[in-house]
């Protein structure tokens, strides 16, 4: 699942590089965090969104919103010397869910991006990852550390299994965003761990 070759050629020095996604809802903060934290100049298709949208894509509780993802974000992170994340942002709208599939090839799991405003809208993206068995950990995005739901009522609200994290974060800052794809690597390590520890 992960990206790069085993081959010993290369040499034990190169970290190893993953894909991960960061997906959820129309406007919960997917492009703000990849832009937050990779150590590139992130790559981004967003486009103004137009009257043509008008009746299409549901502004509800956005509707300041001027622009839009159309196919991704693209960013990179080190989160330690041996291991690179390969960031892909997902398209929120209905109207653009058929590429959640080429997006998710190779991935090795996700952050589900949630608004404590609009918690619902989280709810495509946990059922897309539980349905594929993608490792998964939703990252509620509390706008100005303001956030009036804890871990648990989020957790029961989504209806998530006991083993998937939720975890608080501010997807405009970087160290916070970190925090979230630390919490995911830990429970994708987890889910391949075998009981007992041996790896």
């Amino acid at each position: 699942m992960a990206f790069g070759g085993s081959d010993a050629s290369f040499g034990p020095d190169l970290p190893l590089a993953v894909k991960i996604l960061i997906s959820g809802g129309f406007g919960v903060g997917k492009t703000t965090m990849v832009g937050a934290v990779s150590e590139v100049t992130p790559l981004r298709t967003e486009e103004l969104i137009t009257q043509e949208s008008l009746g299409i894509d549901d502004l509800t509780g956005v509707e300041g919103k001027t622009t839009t993802t159309v196919a991704l974000d693209f960013g990179r992170i080190t989160l330690d010397r041996g291991l690179v994340l390969y960031l892909f942002g997902t398209p929120g709208q209905d109207r653009f869910w058929f590429m959640w599939d080429e997006l998710a090839l190779g991935a090795l799991g996700a952050i589900v991006l949630a608004d404590p405003r609009r918690l619902a809208d989280a709810f495509p993206a946990v059922d897309y990852f539980e349905l594929r068995g993608l490792p998964f950990v939703v990252a509620v995005n509390c706008f100005d550390g303001v956030c009036e739901f804890g871990v648990d009522e989020v957790a029961d609200a989504l209806d998530l299994d006991p083993h998937v994290p939720v975890v608080m974060c501010d997807a405009r800052v970087r160290d916070s965003g970190k925090l979230a794809m630390t919490a995911l690597m830990e429970h994708v390590l987890a889910a391949h761990t075998p009981a007992g520890g041996a790896r």
